[in-house]
């Protein structure tokens, strides 16, 4: 049983991955915090279906449609939806109406479903009809740049950008690399070293909410499938 992920980087400055899957005989699979916001196509048994997904802030144990195939697009940190504040979509998500094979309904618009390499197009027509937008100042604040603006209003254009603080999302994506450095068979102290833990129990508690496996597990390949690194095959 397995879950066959392929992922690709973009080019754009409006998206992180592009991805796809295909579910066999795969019912379940662990979710991993992750802070970006995505939408996603999948079809199974002659029907399409299309969703909005939101950040996730812990780890979960989450359905997955049996012989579905999934094409997603994870948007890039700061870039949200004018019809849906982000916020709204952390730890869940929205289903999109009137999906067809061809075409869903966002933002009261029809657009054409995307395959994986339609991806750019379609974010750029989102872009350019204003349905997706992005704050500037939050741009530069994960450029590194400190805006000329109290701490107060950057952490509160972030959070209403993002859906979280900017503490959450260095500890999430913290979180994450070390999962992915342990399953590449890192030491642990070794991880705790280069990502600044304080100790293997800190490490070990951020994998707990974070990541949903233990070190050894991650080291194993143990546990099931999770959606840790779409750049591998998850198998379970």
């Amino acid at each position: 049983m397995r879950l066959r992920f392929e992922v690709r980087r973009s080019d754009s400055p409006w998206i992180d991955i592009v991805w796809t899957c295909t579910s066999e005989q795969v019912t379940a699979m662990t979710s991993v915090a992750g802070v970006h916001w995505g939408l996603v196509f999948w079809e199974q048994a002659g029907r399409a279906y299309a969703g909005i997904t939101g950040p996730e802030t812990r780890t979960a144990t989450v359905p997955v449609p049996v012989g579905a195939t999934f094409t997603g697009i994870e948007f890039a940190v700061g870039t949200s939806l004018r019809a849906v504040p982000t916020p709204v979509l952390v730890d869940g998500g929205i289903g999109l109406p009137d999906t067809t094979r061809r075409a869903f309904r966002l933002d009261g618009a029809r657009w054409e479903t995307p395959g994986p390499d339609d991806a750019e197009a379609l974010v750029d027509s989102l872009v350019r009809a204003g349905t997706v937008v992005r704050d500037p100042l939050v741009a530069e604040v994960l450029r590194g740049h400190r805006p000329d603006v109290s701490g107060r209003t950057v952490e509160r254009r972030f959070r209403a950008a993002t859906g979280l603080t900017q503490g959450a999302v260095r500890q999430i994506e913290r979180a994450r690399t070390a999962a992915e450095l342990l399953a590449a068979g890192e030491p642990s102290a070794d991880v705790v070293a280069k990502l600044d833990y304080f100790d293997e129990p800190h490490l070990a508690r951020a994998l707990r909410s974070y990541v949903g496996r233990t070190a050894r597990q991650l080291r194993e390949g143990a546990g099931g499938a999770i959606a840790l690194d779409l750049d591998q095959r998850l198998t379970s």
